[in-house]
Order: C-alpha cells, then structure tokens, then sequence
C-alpha cells in the first residue's frame, strides 16, 4: 500500500536569493515536502525503521536550507528534491518539494511566491 509522509509549513530563516539584500538580512522560507513510499511493512509491524521518520526528514531540510546559499528558489527546490527522494536509503519512491518565499522583493501586493519540483522512481505506480 503507498503512504504520503507530507510535511506542510516547514519555516526555516536562511540567506537565499539573487540581490545583496537578500543575502545579508535573509528571510523566512517555508517548505512543504511530501515523500511516497510502501507503507506496509512500517504499517502492518509498526516498525520506524521501514518508514521515513518525519523528524527526521524535516531536521535534514532545515539543515540544508540554512547552508549554502543560492540565488534562485528553484536551485534550492531541486536541492531539496534530490535529498527528499534518497532519504531513508531508497524507500522513497517519489518526494514533492514546495518551496515558499512570501518576502520575495516584489513591487505589487501579493501573497507567495513557489516553485514546486516532484520526481519518482518508478519503482511502483503512484498517482
């Protein structure tokens, strides 16, 4: 049976971003993360060690995101991506990665802006 393990909100300040400003003050970033695997065995035998631990999952994308500045969100989503999808050693078949920067320097009222990035396997078929 698959199971989505998603992690919504995820706040982290770092110093992402393509001007100076940016770099020096940073700004919060929130990322949702999803990651797809089969779930049975953690299920059926209650066992953490064949899921991914959400605490886990979440201390790695705080971590990452707090080091090695980018100019661009999509660099830093595909960073992510690449983290969420070899977590827990290949039991993730697929991971979703949003990141949000609603400080974005935009001259016009808005609310967020994202870059969404997904990738799979191919292992099982998920919807």
């Amino acid at each position: 049976m698959i199971h989505k393990i998603k992690i919504t909100g995820l706040r982290v300040f770092a110093h992402h971003g393509v001007f100076d400003f940016e770099r020096q003050n940073g700004q919060d970033f929130y990322i949702d993360a999803s990651v797809w695997i089969d779930g049975d065995g953690a299920a059926y035998n209650d066992d953490l060690a064949k899921t991914v631990h959400y605490g886990d999952l979440a201390k790695a994308i705080v971590d990452n995101v707090k080091h090695n500045p980018v100019d661009l969100i999509e660099t830093l989503a595909q960073r992510l991506l690449d983290l969420a999808l070899n977590f827990g050693g290949g039991i993730v078949a697929k991971a979703e990665i949003t990141v949000h920067k609603p400080d974005a320097p935009i001259l016009y009222e808005f609310q967020d802006v994202s870059v969404t990035v997904e990738a799979s396997r191919g292992e099982f078929n998920i919807g």
